[in-house]
């Protein structure tokens, strides 16, 4: 059966250009009513318009949906608030969040300034928490909420002259992680995008001088995203990967690592002596949450 939506409320944040856009047409276009949330501004977050996120309501109504805009920035609590308050005023619910609105304010990190790590680290991080923190308690009273985090393959591997960008994307995976087990008993499920397309966004990295922009295209990307919030789609706190029709899944693992007994006189000069062991990765084990990892690990001979 074909995935739908109807019935369905979502908010996609940052949806005024490039994936966001292309995630919002792909849900309203299933039968979702689309909250176009983008603030219309530079990709590194300064100015705005209305007219980014007018164009993709128009664009959905056009082909037959129901959507509305906002203009909100996701970096300020009472504004990120004001989303979800748009969602509920104006459909009654919010069913579906996609925390993709992003900047970039790419330097090295000895020539970058503090107010440009931190402005980024709160569009990508506390934005995401924001929005989310406003919709959770309408997702428990339905008992259902269907939540993706956007990271990055910066964030899980690195890229010089993002070390803002890379903190922010990894920290709405360790986001992701708990809040994954506290929705569950709601039927509210979270997942973690590494995405890529030729989009404005990454337009500055140069990569489209290397790789074709016909085959990075975000519509690919977006049918991984209309999984992931849909009813069909039970798992929670999978990091999955989507570029060029690439699909994978990414799990941080831990390598067997080595027991000693701990009473004895422990010294850097047998870490030394242990790090081939400690450093292998052989039989990497992924765990569901601290707890299991924690288990494992003391039961370790």
């Amino acid at each position: 059966m074909a995935i739908r939506f109807d019935g369905r409320v979502a908010i996609v944040t940052g949806a005024g250009h490039g994936l966001g856009r292309s995630y919002a047409l792909a849900l309203g276009a299933r039968g979702a009513k689309v909250v176009v949330n983008d603030i219309g501004g530079a990709i590194d977050g300064s100015g705005s318009s209305a007219t980014p996120a007018d164009a993709v309501v128009e664009e959905i109504r056009a082909s037959g949906g129901e959507a509305v805009a906002s203009y909100d920035s996701v970096a300020e609590r009472d504004s990120a608030a004001q989303i979800v308050a748009t969602a509920m005023d104006t459909f009654g619910s919010t069913d579906i969040i996609i925390n993709n609105a992003g900047i970039v304010r790419d330097k090295s990190f000895h020539k970058m300034t503090l107010d440009d790590y931190e402005f980024v680290v709160k569009v990508h991080l506390l934005g995401s928490v924001y929005v989310t923190h406003a919709a959770i308690p309408h997702m428990r009273n339905a008992n259902y909420g269907r939540i993706l985090m956007v990271s990055s393959n910066s964030g899980l591997y690195g890229n010089f002259g993002q070390s803002n960008y890379s903190a922010a994307k990894m920290a709405v995976i360790g986001f992701m992680n708990t809040l994954k087990l506290e929705g569950a008993r709601n039927n509210i499920t979270i997942n973690a995008l590494a995405p890529l397309a030729a989009t404005r966004i990454a337009e500055p990295s140069g990569i489209f001088d290397t790789y074709d922009p016909e085959l990075v295209t975000p519509d690919a990307v977006a049918a991984m995203v209309a999984y992931l919030v849909s009813e069909d789609c039970t798992d929670s706190g999978n990091i999955l990967s989507a570029t060029a029709g690439y699909y994978s899944r990414i799990q941080v693992m831990e390598g067997a690592g080595v027991r000693v007994d701990p009473r004895q006189n422990m010294t850097p000069e047998k870490i030394a002596e242990l790090w081939p062991q400690i450093i292998a990765m052989e039989d990497p084990q992924g765990y569901h949450d601290g707890v299991a990892n924690l288990t494992d690990v003391m039961a370790k001979e």
